[in-house]
């Protein structure tokens, strides 16, 4: 009996069918709109930072995906920046962006890295992809900086997919780095920009995607106030996460291709049934051959891997932020030196020899040393704006700046600084003060007098010179800075 009305249905739905393209087009189109099941898979990465050790990795990774699934591949800026043997290869940068035409990347957004090399480098760079980039929130005023789209709409499956992008920007009104990189270019707000193309695609698309390198919180704000977005790939942050905030889901890889992001969309029609993201680690898939044989072509520098030096002992981010602030204080032979968190860009450095490319790694941004003179007092005032600011919060409400003199942070109850203490210092005194010209130019509430932006002075140079000069270098990581709280 079972058997007899399984036949039965079967024969209605091929009758339903068969009556459905009778009626083509129009009945296509019914069948497109309300019945037609459809899977695809978003694959994405963020703040690659030219890391491309797994590269071969993630190539096994995106192959296999689309071997079983119709496949998108994105990615939600900083791509290079981080990586002696691509930012200082022969054609600057270029390696990483080749990989990816390989890789076949479909669409990417903007980071604030980008930038790094100047808006007409980037220009240039533009022009070598095979991905579009989109983004929402840039504006070309002046020059031959091409307006990229604010999104595009792609067909996956049978899905129309539309994706935008947007970069963060700052109270300067541009996103983090250097102003001259930015010239001829603004960034309006990237929550409201990136709600106002959310309203735009409205109709031309079954599926609303944001390449986004607002950061996490960013991110989630815009989500929680608006749902116009099924997924938003995030970046700029650097947190291995998923979320679902109002109806959008929300994911990132961390940094440095640690991991892809992985995620299923299921429809019925033109109508979302599911979004679900994951992340994988990209040890769970094998090195791709071809692609590790590029990889290591690009890693065979002979100048960057030679050795300029050696650690007697191992130092972690606190020892290698300590040693910044020291390298800085020395090139200008300042009193007190200062160094940022976020410019420390190795999580350690073990002991044994020191390349290099290791070097740069350390600290890839090209950055210069600059000096001044400060009082405790407008040295309490520049930390105590940097542990409060909610403009970027992500550096916040904690030690961000490493020094060669300790210092205590004391917070309220609530966790806000009130004050800090030098125990080292005597108040009143100037003292020379050095720290690299990133901290100078952008952190706020800097009130210092002499103040000299040493253009001619390097802090990779200084770090290179360093390890010849002091090896094997015996530093300690104890930390200089505490938080006191109540």
């Amino acid at each position: 009996m079972a058997q007899i009305i399984k036949i039965i249905d079967m024969k209605r739905t091929l009758y339903t069918l068969c009556l459905i393209l009778m009626l083509a087009p129009a009945g296509l189109a019914l069948y497109n709109r309300h019945i037609a099941q459809r899977e695809f898979v978003i694959l994405s990465t963020n703040d690659l930072h030219a890391s491309i050790k797994n590269f071969p990795r993630l190539a096994t990774a995106v192959k296999e995906c689309r071997d079983t699934v119709a496949t998108l591949l994105v990615d939600a800026g900083d791509r290079w920046t981080g990586n002696a043997f691509v930012d200082l290869a022969p054609e600057p940068r270029k390696p990483i962006i080749d990989l990816m035409n390989e890789l076949g990347y479909d669409v990417v957004t903007f980071g604030n890295h980008e930038f790094d090399g100047g808006s007409g480098f980037l220009r240039d760079m533009l022009a070598k992809q095979n991905f579009q980039t989109v983004c929402a929130n840039i504006e070309v005023f002046e020059g031959d900086f091409p307006q990229v789209p604010p999104y595009v709409i792609m067909e996956v499956n049978g899905a129309r997919i539309g994706i935008a992008g947007a970069v963060t920007n700052y109270a300067n009104g541009y996103p983090d780095g250097k102003a001259e990189s930015f010239v001829g270019l603004r960034f309006p707000d990237p929550q409201q920009r990136a709600v106002e193309v959310a309203a735009e695609m409205k109709g031309k698309c079954d599926v609303a995607v944001l390449l986004s390198h607002m950061g996490w919180v960013k991110d989630m704000e815009m989500a929680a106030e608006n749902d116009g977005y099924d997924l938003i790939i995030s970046g700029h942050t650097h947190v291995l996460a998923d979320t679902l905030v109002n109806r959008t889901v929300i994911g990132q890889t961390r940094k440095n291709l640690i991991a892809v992001g992985t995620t299923t969309i299921k429809m019925k029609g033109r109508k979302v049934e599911s979004v679900v993201y994951k992340n994988h680690l990209l040890t769970e898939f094998e090195p791709d051959s071809l692609f590790a044989s590029r990889v290591a072509e690009i890693m065979a520098d002979p100048h960057l891997n030679e050795a300029v030096g050696e650690n007697a002992e191992p130092l972690d981010h606190v020892g290698l932020g300590k040693m910044q602030a020291s390298i800085v204080r020395g090139a200008v032979e300042a009193e007190v030196g200062f160094y940022h968190f976020g410019g420390v860009r190795l999580a350690e450095l073990p002991a044994g020899a020191v390349s290099r490319a290791t070097l740069f790694d350390l600290e890839p941004f090209f950055s210069t040393v600059a000096s001044m003179r400060m009082t405790p007092a407008q040295m309490r005032k520049m930390i105590i704006s940097k542990f409060n600011d909610t403009g970027n919060v992500k550096e916040s409400h904690r030690v961000d700046l490493y020094s060669t003199t300790p210092y205590s942070i004391i917070v309220d109850a609530r966790g806000e600084a009130i004050d800090v203490r030098f125990p080292a210092l005597k108040e009143g005194r100037r003292y020379k003060v050095a720290m690299c010209n990133y901290i100078a130019e952008t952190y706020k509430d800097i009130d210092a007098e002499d103040k000299l932006i040493h253009d001619n002075i390097l802090v990779l140079d200084e770090c290179i010179d360093f390890f010849a000069k002091n090896s094997p270098v015996r530093l300690s990581s104890a930390p200089l800075q505490r938080i006191v709280r109540p």
